[in-house]
């Protein structure tokens, strides 16, 4: 089995939804059990890769029907084994896959027009598949579960690798921050509040449209060039619950009162709404914090500084118990990056903690200071310079976890290989004869030992 499907098995689309041209004659290539793999299959998932501008190799056909075959496998070990999924975890995934397909397409409407089907239609037909590829994963994880690395082990392979393929890394900096957000004034909440008033009786009577108010007066920046408009989903855990309670309880074309979240005060437009799934606009107005609430979090932050300097209090404590910041604050305070790691390189940072992480040395605590963060919500912090690498070649020295982790992945990959080479021939197997020359299924075509 190639590295290049072991290490695609899961990464790769294994099914696209999103064929650009119907097919008008489909057909079996292939069955594991009581699962088949479909031509279309292959051929869609190969057009979508395309349309996302994957490089495919020459070789696609025979590398996706091997995943397919994988994946088949997988499921019927999983079944055997009675490894269970809830719904609860299909619905999750489906809910990540459609933001990830928006995220891609740029909007709800785009990707309905490029599947032809609602977004509705696009989560009933997820289902399946969806459900196969969790029991595959689970199934996968507990064949390799048991699997460790040793440290002779994680130096043998780093001494594998030629030593001018070896990744170069600029320098990289691990981040603790303590966030406090300082509480506006009770007048300008009364402000924001009013304001938010206005802008709903404005729409209500028709004098202005909601998109155009919010292009001027939102205080999200991610909404603000589309007139505060947000696809959303009744059952997606990234939103705040108060909103969507507000959202799905409007009626088309109507404009909620105002309510607050822990954001600010927002009010909410219903565009269109079909099940769990709406199209809404909406304003945000974050209210103004003064320069007294602002000092005041400071003189906070500066005790807190105080007591780590002296080691009465502990980082992770004092995230614990005085951090406003949840993105963090599960973390021990460490910032970290979309791919979970808290190694970030100078990029992955905002400007003004580039500028203060420029003058701290690792261990260091920084003087409290005022920052606007994504959202544009104004707070004060500190933050501890942890790590700091200078631009380098990988090595075992200052890389080890990095190495340790590509090596466990590789283990973990040969473990798997040899279950497949065990297992296949307890499955009833059959390859249509249009793939018989495809390299990746001579293990496949074995003599099968059982039936379905």
């Amino acid at each position: 089995m190639k590295k290049f499907y072991l290490t695609a098995l899961f990464s790769l689309l294994l099914v696209s939804l999103f064929a650009q041209k119907k097919v008008l004659a489909d057909k079996i290539v292939a069955t594991v059990g009581d699962k088949v793999v479909l031509k279309s299959e292959i051929e869609n998932s190969i057009a979508d890769m395309q349309r996302q501008n994957i490089d495919l190799p020459p070789n696609a056909n025979c590398l996706l029907l091997e995943q397919a075959l994988g994946i088949k496998a997988l499921v019927l070990q999983a079944e055997r084994d009675s490894i269970p999924v809830s719904d609860e975890e299909i619905n999750a995934e489906i809910d990540n896959k459609i933001r990830y397909y928006i995220s891609q397409y740029g909007s709800k409407d785009i990707l309905e027009q490029i599947a032809g089907k609602t977004l509705y239609q696009l989560k009933e037909d997820f289902k399946q598949t969806t459900r196969e590829q969790k029991l595959a994963q689970s199934m996968r994880n507990k064949i390799v579960d048991d699997v460790k690395i040793t440290p002779s082990e994680v130096k043998a392979y780093y001494e594998t690798i030629p030593k001018d393929s070896l990744p170069f890394y600029e320098s990289e900096v691990e981040v603790g921050q303590i966030v406090v957000y300082p509480k506006a004034s009770r007048e300008l909440e009364t402000y924001a509040i009013d304001q938010l008033k206005e802008f709903k009786q404005q729409v209500d009577s028709g004098a202005k449209k909601f998109e155009t108010l919010a292009s001027l007066y939102t205080d999200d920046p991610g909404s603000k060039e589309t007139g505060g408009k947000y696809d959303i989903n009744r059952n997606e855990k990234s939103w705040d619950p108060i909103f969507l309670s507000k959202a799905f309880s409007l009626k088309d074309g109507q404009v909620s009162s105002v309510f607050k979240t822990k954001f600010g005060y927002h009010i909410i437009q219903m565009i269109s709404r079909s099940g769990d799934d709406a199209s809404i606009r909406h304003i945000l107005k974050i209210p103004q914090v003064s320069s007294i609430e602002i000092n005041d979090a400071k003189h906070k932050l500066d005790s807190v500084r105080s007591k780590l300097i002296a080691g009465t209090i502990k980082f992770g404590e004092a995230v614990a118990k005085y951090s406003d910041d949840e993105a963090s604050k599960f973390t021990g305070g460490r910032l970290s990056g979309r791919d979970g790691s808290t190694f970030l390189t100078i990029d992955q940072l905002d400007k003004d903690l580039v500028v203060r992480l420029k003058d701290l040395t690792v261990g260091e605590y920084s003087q409290p200071f005022e920052y606007t963060d994504e959202r544009g919500k104004k707070g004060v912090r500190i933050v501890q310079l942890t790590t700091r690498t200078e631009p380098h070649r990988e090595n075992l020295k200052d890389d080890y976890n990095k190495i340790a982790q590509r090596a466990l992945e590789e283990k973990k990959n040969e473990t798997l290989e040899t279950w497949f080479y065990k297992n296949i021939p307890t499955f009833y197997i059959n390859v249509d004869s249009e793939y018989k020359d495809c390299a990746e299924m001579q293990k496949w075509t074995i003599p099968a030992t059982a039936t379905k």
